[in-house]
C-alpha cells in the first residue's frame, strides 16, 4: 500500500510533546511525588561519598578510602549491633508472618459477617497506635511495681514474691520475648489483610470439589488453602527482607543501656554515634549506613534467586 506525503501512517504514535500536553494534568498530579522521591530517595545518595571521608562538620572532609569500613568491622559494638539486627528482624518477621497466616485462616472460618468484621476491627486497631504510645502502655503493664499488671498478677498467683518483681524491659533474658510479643500484638492484625485478600480469591469450586471427594476441613486447608497462600507468603517475606536492616523505632522506644547487649541494632548504634555527645564523625556513620544498605540489597537478591529456583519466578 502506497502512502502519500502528509498522510498519517496507520498505527503511528503522536509526537511526544503532543502526548505530554494531552496528558498534562496527569503529569501535574505526578509532579509532587516525583519531587518527593528525588529529594528524599535519590538526592541523599550523592552524599554516600562521605563514607570514604573523615567528615566532622567543623573540618574539611579528608579522603580516607576504606578506613571506616575497616574500623567498623573491628569494633565489637558494631558487630553486636549487626548481629542483633539480624536476629531481631528475622525472628520478628517469621513470627509476624506465621501469626498473620494463622489469624487469617481463623478469620476465614468465621461465617457470621458481622462477627468477622468486629474481630477484624479489633485486631487491626493496634497498628494505628504510634510506637511511642505502644511502648508507654507496655511499660505501665510490665512495670516492676504494684501498678504493673503482669507483676501484680504473678504476685497474686504466688509465682513470685513482692521483692522479686521482674524488670521485663531491663533484664536481658526478658527483653527479647517482650519485644516479639509487642510486635505481634501491634502488627499482626494489619498483616492479615493481604492474606485475607488472597483467601477471598480462592475459587469456591475447589472446596466444593474437595467436599465431594470426601475431604474434611483440615485436608481442604492442607491441599487447597495453604498452597494458594504459598506464593503470597513468599512474596511478602522477600519484600520485607529489604527492610530488616532498617529496624529502629520499635527498638528505640523500648530499649535502655541495661539491655544493649541484646537490643542494640544498627540504626540505634548510628543514632548514638551521631548524637551521643562530642563531635560526630559523619563519615563513619555514613559507612555504617552504607554497609547495612548493601547487606539488605544482597539479602533481597539472594531470596529472589531462591524464589526463582523454588517457584520458577522471582519478583525483582
Amino acid at each position: 500500500m502506497s502512502i502519500k506525503r502528509g498522510q498519517k501512517v496507520p498505527g503511528s504514535k503522536k509526537p511526544l510533546g503532543l502526548r505530554i500536553y494531552n496528558h498534562r494534568w496527569f503529569y501535574v498530579m505526578f509532579a509532587p511525588v516525583l519531587v518527593f522521591i528525588a529529594l528524599f530517595n535519590y538526592l541523599p545518595m550523592y552524599f554516600i561519598k562521605y563514607a570514604f571521608y573523615d567528615y566532622k562538620m567543623a573540618q574539611e572532609p579528608v579522603f580516607v578510602g576504606l578506613k571506616h569500613f575497616e574500623k567498623l568491622l573491628k569494633k565489637q559494638d558494631f558487630i553486636r549491633a549487626f548481629t542483633n539486627t539480624f536476629e531481631l528482624s528475622i525472628i520478628k518477621l517469621l513470627l509476624n508472618t506465621f501469626m498473620a497466616v494463622i489469624i487469617s485462616l481463623l478469620l476465614n472460618e468465621i461465617k457470621n459477617l458481622k462477627a468477622k468484621k468486629a474481630v477484624q476491627t479489633l485486631i487491626y486497631l493496634p497498628h494505628f497506635m504510634s510506637w511511642v504510645v505502644t511502648a508507654s502502655v507496655f511499660r505501665l503493664i510490665l512495670s516492676p511495681s504494684n501498678e504493673g499488671l503482669v507483676n501484680s498478677l504473678l504476685v497474686n498467683l504466688g509465682v513470685i514474691n513482692k521483692d522479686q518483681m521482674i524488670y521485663f524491659l531491663a533484664e536481658e533474658k526478658w527483653w527479647r520475648p517482650v519485644y516479639y510479643i509487642v510486635n505481634i500484638w501491634k502488627d499482626t492484625g494489619w498483616g492479615t489483610i493481604i492474606y485475607l485478600a488472597t483467601l477471598s480469591g480462592i475459587s469456591p469450586e475447589l472446596y466444593e470439589a474437595a467436599q465431594i471427594d470426601g475431604a474434611n476441613r483440615w485436608n481442604q486447608m492442607r491441599f487447597i488453602t495453604l498452597p494458594s497462600l504459598a506464593n503470597t507468603i513468599i512474596t511478602v517475606l522477600i519484600l520485607n527482607l529489604a527492610k530488616i536492616m532498617n529496624l529502629f523505632e520499635s527498638v528505640f522506644v523500648m530499649y535502655n543501656p541495661a539491655v544493649y547487649a541484646v537490643s542494640d541494632v544498627i540504626q540505634t548504634y548510628v543514632y548514638r554515634q551521631t548524637f551521643g555527645g562530642g563531635i560526630p564523625n559523619y563519615g563513619y556513620t555514613t559507612a555504617v549506613g552504607l554497609m547495612s544498605s548493601v547487606v539488605g540489597c544482597v539479602l533481597v537478591l539472594m531470596c529472589n534467586y531462591a524464589s526463582k529456583k523454588v517457584r520458577g519466578r522471582g519478583i525483582v
